[in-house]
């Protein structure tokens, strides 16, 4: 999509913004400036569980005291819970998938009567094989190893789901609230489109004063307009479909873009549809955009450098959490580089509609802007 006149509406953002006094509300609540630590406990064997039913009765099993400690049934090291149906330590458990996924026959040397124990279980496999067998260990409970990276895999999946802070879901919450109340796919009141509409329904810009909240506007309002119309660009027509109207690249040549601008803003938008982002990152992107210290005045640049931060944190958190590799992979990261085309884009498309018009033809909203 390209600024032209007409696409903003004409009221002068001073007057908008005035009315942003009477909505102040507290500050939201401050987020962790850390993103969670990623659990570094490996997931248990599938095939392991310390509440099986009852097996065989084994040393070190049912009659052991409640509070005693458990033996492992093969060798007597201390077990760690019922592996494949026996109560057993972990070299042997390890020690029996090994074994029967491989399909290794194993020979004793003397007469396969080896003493198995936590010395000496290594000395004759054959024996310590025989005995995991003796005691009970069944191989019909042995997962292969596929069935058993996918079982690892979707425990991951579930332990991702719920690593955001309750703080970072609130930001999330807020912002997709905002969007939702907003933002119309259909453009059915086009001309009547702001940005204003989304930031003013977040409480921390609502807390700014004023000149702060028209500094941040005037900095990102053609960024985040790009964002939003990026969630109905057709990347298999290249082409915007805005409810019964539907824009591409041809129109905004027609308007007087030129390809220096156009070709680069089609590349942005089929490079970022291509990621297939979720709503709560594209909701995530505006707020970063909003939030730079660099449209801000001096005496709020550190509040909202710090707000900015949060956001990015928390993109970066939902990121890793609810995209499973390899599709997560150096998401984010390909996030700040379009982020950064954005940018290069939004300069270009203000030289460009002051080359178009002049300031005085423009609509008071978008004049503000591009001044």
């Amino acid at each position: 999509m390209v600024a032209s006149r007409g696409h903003v509406g004409d009221t002068h953002p001073a007057a908008v913004l005035q009315a942003l006094s009477s909505l102040r509300s507290p500050p939201v609540r401050a987020l962790s400036p850390t993103s969670p630590a990623m659990s570094t406990s490996s997931p248990s064997d599938a095939e392991s569980s310390p509440r099986l039913p009852r097996g065989p009765r084994v040393p070190g099993g049912e009659d052991t005291e409640p509070g005693e400690e458990k033996v492992c049934a093969v060798c007597g090291d201390r077990a760690t819970g019922y592996h494949f149906h026996v109560m057993t330590c972990e070299g042997c458990k390890g020690f029996f998938r090994r074994s029967i996924n491989k399909g290794v026959r194993f020979t004793c040397p003397f007469s396969r009567s080896c003493p198995v124990t936590k010395a000496k279980r290594r000395q004759c496999q054959a024996c310590r094989l025989q005995k995991c067998l003796d005691v009970g260990m069944r191989k019909d409970m042995i997962m292969s190893a596929e069935a058993l990276r996918r079982r690892r895999a979707q425990r991951r999946a579930r332990e991702r789901r719920g690593g955001l802070t309750a703080e970072q879901r609130d930001l999330i919450a807020i912002l997709i609230a905002a969007h939702r109340r907003t933002f119309d796919s259909s453009f059915s009141q086009f001309a009547h489109y702001w940005v204003i509409n989304f930031a003013k329904e977040i409480p921390a810009f609502r807390t700014l004063p004023i000149d702060a909240q028209i500094s941040l506007l005037k900095g990102a309002a053609l960024e985040i307009c790009q964002i939003q119309f990026n969630t109905v660009f057709n990347a298999e027509t290249n082409a915007w479909e805005c409810g019964q109207h539907c824009y591409t690249i041809q129109d905004g040549a027609l308007a007087g873009f030129q390809q220096i601008y156009l070709e680069p803003l089609l590349k942005f938008h089929i490079s970022l549809k291509k990621l297939r982002l979720h709503e709560a990152e594209y909701v995530l992107l505006q707020a970063m955009r909003l939030f730079s210290p660099d449209h801000a005045g001096i005496a709020q640049r550190d509040f909202i450098d710090h707000f900015q931060e949060k956001v990015a944190l928390t993109l970066k958190s939902y990121i890793d959490h609810q995209h499973p590799m390899p599709e997560g992979r150096f998401l984010y990261a390909k996030l700040l580089l379009l982020l950064t085309e954005l940018q290069t884009l939004k300069a270009e498309n203000t030289r460009q509609i002051l080359h178009i018009q002049d300031l005085s033809s423009m609509t008071p909203l978008l004049s503000e802007i591009i001044s």
